[in-house]
């Protein structure tokens, strides 16, 4: 089973073709795509595209980039949505959230602020968290530690490999993408080869984070397999394997994932 753990099928690059796009990617052998919410203004977006298209789920939270335009306000509606939506099965996470330190500008108190806030509606509603963290990655554990969430996956993770452990320890997981893909991301690729199986899970970021054969193209998740090859190369390991292994990774850190497609293999 192949899991694109982190797509943002709502943005505005994919309005023309949205529905050839996820065509492509199913038509790629990509099974499920994550999309997290950034912001209160794609709540509704994620959840309805969840619903329209065929092995999508979607995760609702308010990005640490967008915080700086978020009311407070935002955060209630949030908890009300999430409160709304418990029963859904396809709502599988709260994300995408985090810290930004890489972005200048950025208000990092309201980051801190709004990140703690919804970590306590993480363990509230008992939903695992898909965390943005750049330059941030010691603040964030520390977040984590004073709220450990039910799980989930750090996004595009680009720290050390006592960093990556940390997070191994609070019983997450961390997503690679296309930046290992390029040959100078060094450290990425070694935390590709160096964690073990059990740490890992598949992304694209799309229309973002763009593996190094599209240059500065738009991402999409049907380039997943492609980046999952790459992956399997850099840890010496059959392609199909590497699959199971980080799609095992994916379904244990999100529960209800796990469940909806277990659901859809039963039905199916």
């Amino acid at each position: 089973m192949l899991i694109d753990t982190h797509c943002h099928l709502d943005a505005p690059e994919f309005d023309a073709d949205r529905a050839e796009v996820l065509a492509r990617a199913r038509a790629a052998g990509v099974d499920w795509l994550v999309l997290p919410a950034v912001e209160r203004a794609n709540f509704d977006a994620v959840a309805r595209i969840a619903h329209s298209s065929p092995g999508c789920a979607y995760a609702l939270g308010i990005h640490p980039m967008y915080v700086d335009r978020a009311t407070d306000a935002d955060l209630g509606a949030l908890r009300a949505q999430l409160a709304a939506s418990i029963d859904d099965p396809r709502l599988v996470a709260i994300g995408e959230i985090g810290l930004d330190h890489f972005v200048p500008g950025l208000d990092r108190e309201r980051q801190a602020w709004f990140l703690a806030e919804q970590l306590k509606l993480a363990r509230e509603f008992d939903l695992p968290v898909l965390l943005h963290v750049r330059r941030a990655q010691d603040p964030l554990l520390a977040a984590l530690r004073r709220l450990p969430p039910p799980g989930g996956i750090a996004h595009a993770f680009n720290g050390s490999l006592h960093q990556a452990q940390a997070y191994l320890a609070q019983g997450l997981a961390l997503g690679f993408g296309g930046a290992f893909t390029w040959e100078r991301a060094l450290r990425i690729r070694r935390l590709v080869t160096d964690l073990p199986e059990t740490a890992h899970v598949l992304e694209t970021d799309a229309p973002d984070m763009p593996p190094a054969w599209l240059r500065r193209g738009r991402n999409s998740p049907a380039e997943l397999p492609r980046i999952a090859a790459q992956f399997a190369e850099l840890r010496g390991a059959a392609v199909n394997d590497a699959i199971a292994a980080t799609a095992r990774n994916a379904l244990r850190v999100l529960p209800r994932l796990a469940a909806l497609a277990a659901g859809s293999t039963a039905s199916g």
